[in-house]
């Protein structure tokens, strides 16, 4: 059963980071760049409606128990959503890496955790994980909020 859910949620994992892809490519757009913020809306719209509808289809061909898990993300996703997976996604290897760092012993992680999230800004938390991971973090570009505007990320 685990198997099973593990394959499918590789599958959701998929389809969401090619969502991102295409959420990225809406904003760095020449609409986006000319700020024709009614045309990104439409663009960004047929990208949540294309998200949608292949979700339905992978979620058609599950089985299982767990055939549904993902039904309420995928109802209230939308750019913030979408962002932190991908955040969450870029920084998993690091914590992975992070955790193999100190022994695989959860109290010695937990501490290196909380002293890098003790950290004043993002940049010294992302240099602070990169160099007790080994890992390089990358930047993420500018984010932008559900209406297609800058949100300062």
């Amino acid at each position: 059963e685990y198997a099973q859910f593990d394959a499918q949620r590789q599958q959701f994992r998929a389809l969401a980071l090619d969502t991102r892809r295409a959420l990225t490519r809406v904003y760095e757009s020449p609409e986006a760049k000319a700020q024709d913020w009614k045309a990104v809306a439409a663009m960004k719209q047929a990208a949540m409606d294309d998200f949608r509808a292949r979700y339905a289809a992978l979620r058609e061909g599950w089985a299982g128990p767990r055939q549904h898990a993902y039904d309420g993300w995928v109802a209230r996703a939308n750019n913030a959503a979408f962002g932190a997976q991908g955040a969450y996604d870029d920084l998993v290897p690091s914590f992975e890496a992070l955790f193999e760092r100190e022994g695989r012993s959860w109290p010695r992680f937990y501490t290196e955790v909380r002293r890098i999230g003790r950290l004043p800004t993002m940049e010294e938390r992302r240099q602070a994980l990169a160099t007790a991971s080994g890992i390089l973090q990358t930047r993420r570009g500018r984010g932008h909020d559900n209406n297609g505007e800058h949100d300062g990320a």
